[in-house]
């Protein structure tokens, strides 16, 4: 199979598309689309951005050290778009795009109702390694909406709808290939014998 080599560059797709809001110290709020989030450790539970200087949102999350990752759906596909390419220094995002902001338990910034997921967030730590800085943040809360909980008590987050950004596009998420640790689970036994493969 013949490849082409490219300059360096970043290829690690997909990636998550999450609305961030955040708010300044006086409480005026707005959303950043960040496409680079991602999990940084278990315990304590932590996550990562990172955000361009130039952001009209950046000085927000330096300044206050708060910000509410919120998961989208195929139904905030185009909120989510939006967000990441309108400044919030020339429109109110919340009003314009009708979306809810909700009161956090923990940070002065807002949570998007119409988001299924939302991730409270406490900064902890930034790096400054070149164009984007990272903000690394202590998870301070998790809200997920009632409404995806199954009968086991689980959320089932695939029934959101999620998307994923891969370079310069939206798509949503397709079909279930497997479980974690499917390529080792033994076959199960049915009525006693080994289920056939």
């Amino acid at each position: 199979m013949a490849k082409q080599i490219w300059k360096p560059g970043n290829m690690l797709y997909p990636l998550p598309a999450v609305m961030v809001s955040v708010a300044d110290k006086e409480g005026n709020p707005n959303i950043i689309t960040v496409a680079w989030a991602g999990t940084v450790c278990t315990n304590p539970p932590m996550v990562s951005i990172s955000v361009r200087p130039e952001r009209y949102s950046y000085h927000m999350i330096d300044e206050t050290g708060e910000f509410v990752i919120n998961l989208t759906t195929e139904k905030l596909a185009y909120a989510t778009d939006y967000c990441g390419v309108r400044s919030g220094k020339d429109v109110d995002k919340f009003k314009e795009l009708h979306l809810t902001p909700e009161k956090a338990e923990y940070v002065s910034a807002p949570l998007i109702a119409e988001s299924p997921v939302n991730i409270e967030c406490k900064v902890v730590k930034k790096e400054t390694p070149g164009s984007h800085h990272i903000f690394l943040a202590e998870v301070k809360a998790v809200h997920v909406d009632d409404a995806y909980m199954d009968q086991k008590g689980r959320f089932a987050l695939e029934k959101t709808d999620p998307i994923v950004y891969v370079h310069g596009q939206y798509y949503s998420l397709g079909k279930l290939l497997g479980t974690f640790g499917y390529s080792v689970k033994k076959p199960t036994k049915k009525n006693g014998k080994k289920k056939k493969k």
